[in-house]
């Protein structure tokens, strides 16, 4: 991966400090996505990076709501399907749900049924990854449709809040850390 594409999706990253409550730095990819330039790289890159790592990938599981801005493209340009994992009420049909703790609360994710077959290899995608709750639950419902993970995928990484740790030995990648 060359520096330079790196540097170029890392330079459309703002920080925000004390958003969305003081104390905190909120990472804003707003500036990426306006880029258009800089999101083809994040693309690439995301691209570059599930190409060497997997020969075969089923279909992208995106969380909802930024997943779905990369994780649609990203499954267009590897030829396979695009999987929405929603914040719960939001998917029609028969649906599996798991709710799980944040920082401030509870709340609950589902995906379809019918989403992925026994055995089907998924890439979970996000932007950012944190504490982990949200990422961890996206897995469970995963395995409860008995998907195979290769990947849990964002650009973003908060190192200092370990949400890596708590995907136990579900592969994990991210872009960009931060501490």
């Amino acid at each position: 991966m060359s520096e330079q594409r790196l540097r170029a999706v890392r330079d459309r990253v703002r920080p925000f400090p004390d958003f969305p409550e003081p104390g905190v730095l909120f990472r804003d990819i707003s500036p990426l996505l306006k880029d258009p330039v800089a999101f083809r790289t994040l693309i690439d890159l995301l691209e570059d990076h599930l190409r060497a790592s997997f020969p075969k990938i089923d279909f992208v599981a995106g969380l909802d709501s930024r997943g779905f801005l990369i994780g649609p493209p990203l499954a267009q340009r590897l030829g396979i399907g695009f999987v929405p994992i929603r914040k719960k009420g939001k998917l029609p049909g028969p649906t599996e749900s798991v709710s799980y703790s944040l920082e401030y609360g509870k709340a609950e994710l589902e995906i379809q049924s019918d989403a992925v077959e026994p055995g089907q290899k998924v890439v979970i995608v996000d932007d950012l990854l944190a504490t982990g709750g949200t990422m961890c639950a996206a897995c469970e419902l995963l395995k409860r449709l008995k998907a195979e993970i290769l990947e849990c995928l964002v650009i973003i990484e908060l190192k200092a809040l370990k949400g890596s740790e708590k995907l136990n030995s579900i592969p994990f990648y991210s872009l960009l850390q931060y501490d």
